[in-house]
């Protein structure tokens, strides 16, 4: 799975990136999970479902403060 990008991350209501966040926080369990079992394959997906997580909660932060 690529890294989201910004254009769709935007176009998401606040349900959807709450939503969003929350599959990718159970993702990044189940990885770290994998990692200690040595079963991890592709061991970037770690590290961009962490950055996924940082860029929705930064524009979902800045839609908010748009939004005052």
């Amino acid at each position: 799975m690529a890294p989201m990008k910004v254009e769709d991350i935007r176009a998401m209501s606040d349900d959807q990136r709450e939503d969003a966040v929350l599959n990718l926080k159970k993702e990044r369990f189940n990885l770290r999970f994998q990692r200690a079992t040595g079963q991890l394959e592709n061991t970037s997906r770690l590290r961009e479902a962490r950055r996924d997580i940082a860029r929705i909660k930064t524009i979902a932060a800045q839609a908010r403060a748009k939004k005052k």
